[in-house]
């Protein structure tokens, strides 16, 4: 077991729904080649100790030599509410495989995976995507790319073979994935997955998929809006989907800054807008993903932006801050934003949410550990788990 030593950082969460928070490291990695990226957990209810939830994390090896590449993912896990994690282990049904693709073996590798526990059916159901890359180790530009999925065993503590989830019109959905991607359950355990996809010859796009999952197979049944923003850039992609007194949101990634909607079914949106401060202010943020913590008495997003003292950070990916959000006038509240990680040279913006028990929720993220020398800030490849303590339970758990 790898020993961690809390260390609380503020008590005072300001105007707004009250919580404190402290922050614990699980792991660390940074030896020149390789760092920790993508880390995600999710829970087993009642299979930690005394009664707590198994916290199961997956997370990526970056290769620091290349751009994306991940070779391999493990898996580490805390039964005692993370005073206490387990080594990551490299795990079988998640690992890398070779493909025959346009006539040469290609390896292909799963990642931006996040596990998620799917209540109906009691499991935990991770989601993420597949990366093909050259036979030396470069991504490839024009891609097939699908939906990964699996799902964990708590009795052997493994993670069952990935499986490519089945999608209709392979000529617009042959590069189509839910990497990075928030997911939301309903009641009746139909699936909500936000994906994005690139159709050939165009910029990338945005829509959630409505699946079913049986405790086995996830299975697509429909679509809906599909959202775009025709400009010179990429596109739009990574969504993250919640819902709030009774409407979704879905906050969406964009090359120049980050875009926000809101929906009453969770298939057909408003159209998007840019996000901004409740003063009118841009957020700021851009080129990297942003996530939801949801309580029931507020909702927050988790973001990177400009203007934090970090031009010296890649794309402005640290710190880590969250802030409540406005849901009618789908802003950020400035006077709530507080660092859930602060910055240490390396960028943290890929990172995951996962609600422990209704009075935890916890954000995962590791320092990745690139471009080089961002180590003399500071960073050595932590993963750190920010606990947020909230002062009231959070009515919206699915956990139990």
């Amino acid at each position: 077991l790898l020993g961690t030593h809390p260390s609380a950082f503020g008590f005072d969460s300001g105007p707004g729904v009250p919580y404190r928070l402290d922050r614990v490291v699980s792991a660390r990695l940074f030896d020149g080649e390789r760092c920790w990226c993508h880390p995600r957990a999710g829970i087993v209810p009642g299979a930690g100790k005394e009664g707590a939830p198994r916290v199961v994390m997956t997370m990526n090896t970056l290769d620091l030599s290349g751009s994306d590449v991940f070779k391999a993912m493990f898996v580490q896990r805390t039964d005692d509410l993370g005073e206490t994690w387990t080594a990551p282990v490299e795990s079988s049904g998640l690992a890398l495989r070779h493909e025959d693709i346009e006539g040469r073996t290609r390896p292909v590798a799963v990642s931006d995976f996040w596990p998620r526990y799917h209540a109906v059916t009691g499991r935990l159901l991770g989601t993420g995507h597949t990366v093909v890359y050259t036979p030396d180790w470069k991504v490839a530009s024009e891609r097939p790319r699908h939906t990964a999925y699996s799902v964990y065993d708590p009795g052997r503590d493994q993670w069952s073979a990935w499986r490519k989830l089945a999608m209709p019109d392979p000529a617009v959905f042959a590069n189509c994935g839910a990497g990075s991607t928030q997911r939301f359950d309903l009641s009746d355990g139909t699936v909500l997955l936000p994906v994005y996809f690139r159709p050939p010859g165009r910029s990338s796009r945005v829509t959630v998929l409505q699946c079913s999952f049986d405790g086995r197979t996830l299975a697509y049944r429909s679509h809906g809006d599909v959202l775009a923003v025709e400009d010179d850039t990429r596109g739009i992609g990574e969504p993250s989907l919640t819902r709030f007194e009774g409407a979704f949101f879905l906050t969406i990634r964009h090359d120049r800054r980050a875009y926000v909607t809101r929906s009453e079914d969770g298939l057909h949106f408003e159209p998007i807008r840019e996000w901004r401060f409740d003063d009118g202010q841009e957020l700021g943020s851009y080129n990297t993903q942003a996530h939801w913590v949801t309580h029931g008495e507020g909702l927050f997003l988790v973001y990177t932006r400009r203007g934090a003292n970090n031009d010296h950070v890649f794309r402005h990916r640290a710190p880590l801050f969250m802030a409540q959000v406005d849901p009618r006038r789908l802003c950020v509240i400035r006077d709530t934003e507080r660092i859930l990680v602060p910055e240490r040279g390396a960028r943290l913006g890929n990172f995951g949410v996962v609600d422990v028990t209704p009075d935890e929720t916890w954000v995962t993220v590791a320092e990745w550990m690139q471009p080089k020398g961002v180590e003399r800030y500071g960073s050595d490849g932590s993963v750190f788990v920010a606990r947020i303590h909230w002062a009231r339970p959070n009515r919206l758990f699915l956990g139990g």
